[in-house]
């Protein structure tokens, strides 16, 4: 699989964020109570009631994201860990409400009715499970991007030699004739031998 670049990263945590919280807004679940007043209410619980740490984990994947286009190479193995971190928040959230949605919808009851009392089962939607694909998703996905800044670190060397090179070609051209070819230092020429080239009409160092 083709390692990604850092813009590449970048947008796909910014997806799995945005994916997350969309996961979390709606409703998760559904039921009903009782209260003096009416026999029967009708309660909906979204991801954001039944599953507080779904919707932070999104928040704190969007934030990673975003800071992994800004941080060197230290820092964002700190953002990559935050991210990761934040996906198992998701995937462990999502799947307590999945496999036990009856606390959450008795809270949600008690808030509707002020009785915790069901008088229906809980019916589940899809979206927490929904959640906790995204949750595996996400760490999996930095899984990918952690492999991959090791080509960002190997572009950017390439990048830092190939700024070099110019110099090096200046050095070089510096020890270089018009012509191309090297010019060798004299340095057996004596003050006779030197005025008797010049007397000649010639150069005393193209010799």
């Amino acid at each position: 699989m083709r390692t990604p670049t850092r813009r590449t990263a970048v947008w796909v945590l910014l997806l799995l964020g945005g994916a997350t919280l969309a996961a979390a807004a709606p409703t998760w679940s559904t039921t009903t109570g009782a209260s003096a007043l009416d026999p029967v209410v009708d309660v909906a619980v979204t991801g954001t009631a039944a599953a507080p740490g779904v919707g932070a984990a999104a928040l704190v994947l969007v934030a990673s994201a975003l800071a992994l286009g800004l941080v060197g190479r230290v820092g964002r193995w700190v953002v990559l860990a935050v991210a990761a971190l934040s996906g198992v928040v998701t995937t462990a959230s999502a799947l307590a409400v999945a496999l036990d949605p009856e606390p959450s919808a008795r809270s949600a009851v008690a808030e509707a009715t002020g009785v915790t009392e069901l008088t229906a089962p809980v019916a589940l939607t899809a979206a927490p499970w929904i959640a906790a694909v995204l949750g595996v998703v996400t760490v999996l996905a930095v899984v990918w991007v952690a492999a991959g800044t090791r080509a960002w670190g190997r572009a950017s060397s390439r990048h830092e030699r190939d700024a070099g090179a110019p110099s090096d070609a200046a050095g070089t051209a510096g020890a270089t004739g018009a012509s191309g070819a090297d010019v060798p230092a004299r340095t057996d020429l004596d003050d006779h031998d030197a005025w008797d080239a010049l007397s000649r009409g010639e150069d005393p160092t193209d010799r």
